[in-house]
């Protein structure tokens, strides 16, 4: 199914998204926790921002397994927000003005990972303004720490650009990824109805063989039997064996689905209908019937219903041979049958329409009808 092989390519995707935010959640945090233990005279408290970026492990433990599913869910992207806002605020306030210029701040980048998780899984009206807060909650204490000169300019300049490179990347990254799904999805759909299609058609080339074999260790010399005068093809019991054998055939060389549409579709009210009132109906199609004219699928849908409605319940077998301009239908059943309206004056002649009901005192009754295909009567017109 369409749905397994999209959530087995989903998965996959999925596998290798969370592999690289995990990447991420540890790469960052840890270059943090290294300039924080490299510069400890650069904060009033260095355990509190050594705790803040230990802290960043066990929070991407957590998370970045929950971006599974379509990502964050609302509360676990609130939670991701509010831990960066702590974060760039808590390792903001430790750090000493006087100290604190001329060195490179990496409190966004130490949590540009958290936003990543809220823009991979919310719409740009959810992260950007988270986004902007921790922004502004960084340059604030950026500013409040150095003062607004040319150093802060300089790290807010780099702290901008880490945020609007990095999240925009991933904001491109979210359609990107449902693309490559639902392409690589449709690919792997393909390939296995390709595959299953093939071991079908297999399977049906084999079973076929299969009865073929059993017809020519059995119908073979059934009918040489009949053909030296051994059997008498007038006994009831020799018959039967024929007709079994015949049935047989045609299922061995005939058996696919019937047609969707065309004659099939026409004729679907009155198999309906005798379903309805019990009817086993066993449909067999050989060749193409193509389109038929108004006035031809009027009489055989009326002359197929006229019949099965007049028949109590049983099994009927229905078979259509379209072969060059010509299409005879079948219909085998058991007597009684209803009486078969007269149409031959509503369907043109160059249609060739001919319906009747024959009967055998040792056999199954036969409806039988035959007419030219469309392109027949066009022909005939054309002359």
């Amino acid at each position: 199914m369409v749905s397994d092989h999209h959530g087995v390519v989903r998965d996959t995707t999925e596998y290798a998204l969370l592999r690289m935010i995990g990447v991420l959640a540890a790469i960052f945090p840890l270059a943090a926790l290294i300039q924080v233990l490299a510069n400890l005279q650069a904060y009033r408290q260095p355990a509190v921002a050594v705790a803040v970026w230990l802290a960043m492990f066990p929070a991407g433990l957590w998370l970045v397994p929950r971006m599974r599913n379509d990502g964050l869910t609302k509360s676990a992207s609130a939670t991701a927000m509010l831990i960066a806002l702590a974060a760039v605020a808590m390792v903001g306030w430790e750090h000493r003005a006087h100290l604190a210029a001329g060195r490179v701040d990496l409190a966004i980048l130490g949590t540009v990972w958290l936003l990543a998780l809220v823009t991979l899984s919310n719409p740009p009206w959810v992260w950007v303004p988270a986004a902007l807060a921790v922004f502004a909650l960084h340059a604030g204490l950026v500013v409040r720490a150095i003062g607004a000169n040319r150093s802060s300019l300089t790290q807010l300049e780099a702290a901008g650009y880490i945020l609007i490179a990095g999240l925009s990347a991933f904001a491109a990254l979210r359609p990107t990824i449902a693309l490559h799904t639902s392409i690589a999805a449709r690919r792997a759909e393909l390939a296995s109805r390709s595959v299953a299609e093939q071991a079908a058609a297999a399977a049906v080339q084999e079973d076929r063989r299969h009865r073929l074999a059993l017809l020519e260790m059995e119908a073979l010399p059934l009918l040489r039997a009949i053909a030296d005068g051994s059997l008498s093809p007038a006994d009831g019991d020799v018959r039967e064996r024929c007709a079994q054998h015949a049935t047989a055939l045609r299922h061995s060389l005939t058996d696919r689905a019937p047609f969707t549409d065309g004659l099939m579709t026409t004729l679907e009210p009155a198999l309906t209908a005798g379903r309805a009132r019990g009817m086993l109906v066993d449909t067999r199609v050989i060749g193409d019937p193509g389109v038929q004219p108004p006035q031809v699928a009027h009489a055989v849908l009326a002359t197929v219903d006229a019949v099965l409605s007049g028949l109590p319940p049983q099994q009927v077998a229905l078979t259509v041979l379209a072969t060059g301009d010509e299409v005879e239908l079948y219909l085998t059943f058991e007597e009684p049958a209803g009486s078969l309206p007269d149409l031959a004056r509503d369907v043109p002649a160059a249609a060739r329409w001919h319906a009747v009901v024959t009967a055998d005192e040792t056999g199954p009754a036969l409806l039988e009808i035959s007419w030219r295909k469309a392109e027949g009567v066009l022909l005939d017109r054309r002359r």
